[in-house]
């Protein structure tokens, strides 16, 4: 097991379960000595989980998750050393909850005329902001459908094809980007994600490429080109092939490498904190993390 985590969830993303203080008591149990909470457009669960390891011997590395969009393809963009206290997050954050309420709306309607009912009653117990994502209504789905007689839900229950991390494969299949559920929310470009975490004082490195970017060559290219300094390489969503081809990458291209489990909590109940293997390389990833920033 990995002695880092450089890419996990608190409660500030609208799909985390855990405080900032119990992501990092449960790193604290794995041994950690790295690790960055990278939530979802927002940077407030830093100065709690910061002041809270001052007596632990553990790292915090500042981190952030952007989306983002480059060619028509939405990106996660992970930064690393970014100047928390700049406004601009708070913005960036505000901005997409405000679109996110909206969508939520759309995207409610478009499951339902799928076929899948649920509860507004539930809904509302598990939402924060007003915001309703794809996760949340597989949860609501799944409770409402008290005798799993959905056949549409019934690749989510046990033993199911995408039961492993039911709530998040909902929301791949039916709520993500090109899927039948999906209610469009405006990103930055990728281009301004990158000088946004630059101008912070941070490191740009681009999230489970395997994920978005699936090896295509000209995208990756594009992406590559835009200014990113490295790429999460080892990825609990990345096989062995995507983690050979993304090493490969991130050599040719003179760019560093991290390291991520993308830990949630209940959305993604298969991925565990800490699990991610990065082949013994835990030392050249911090190397190359200070290059550009100081932790």
């Amino acid at each position: 097991m990995s002695y880092i985590d450089l890419h996990m969830h608190s409660n500030y993303s609208d799909d985390g379960e855990f405080s900032p203080k119990t992501i990092v008591d449960l790193c604290l149990e794995k041994k950690l000595k790295y690790f960055s909470i990278a939530d979802h457009n927002s940077v407030k669960a830093i100065s709690e989980a910061k002041k809270y390891c001052q007596d632990k011997n553990i790292t915090i590395i500042p981190g952030i998750e952007l989306d983002c969009t480059i060619n028509g393809v939405n990106l996660h963009l992970l930064g690393y050393g970014v100047d928390y206290n700049n406004p601009i997050f708070n913005e960036i954050e505000e901005d997409i909850i405000s679109q996110e309420k909206f969508a939520s709306k759309k995207r409610m309607k478009l499951v339902r005329e799928l076929g899948i009912d649920f509860s507004d009653d539930y809904i509302n117990s598990i939402s924060r902001n007003g915001v309703v994502n794809g996760e949340m209504i597989a949860e609501a789905a799944m409770e409402f459908d008290k005798h799993k007689k959905n056949p549409l839900l019934k690749p989510y229950y046990e033993n199911g094809g995408r039961s492993d991390n039911p709530y998040v494969n909902f929301y791949w299949d039916y709520c993500s980007q090109g899927k039948q559920a999906y209610a469009e929310v405006k990103f930055i470009s990728l281009k301004e994600a990158i000088n946004i975490i630059l101008e912070s004082g941070g490191v740009p490195v681009l999230a489970h490429p395997g994920n978005n970017v699936k090896e295509k060559e000209e995208l990756l290219k594009a992406i590559i080109e835009s200014g990113i300094k490295g790429m999460e390489v080892y990825s609990s969503y990345h096989n062995k092939e995507q983690t050979e081809y993304y090493k490969e990458s991130v050599l040719k291209n003179n760019l560093i490498s991290t390291c991520g489990s993308d830990f949630h909590g209940k959305t993604k109940p298969s991925i565990k904190l800490g699990s991610t293997e990065c082949e013994n390389s835990e030392e050249e990833i911090i190397k190359g993390l200070r290059k550009f920033i100081e932790f």
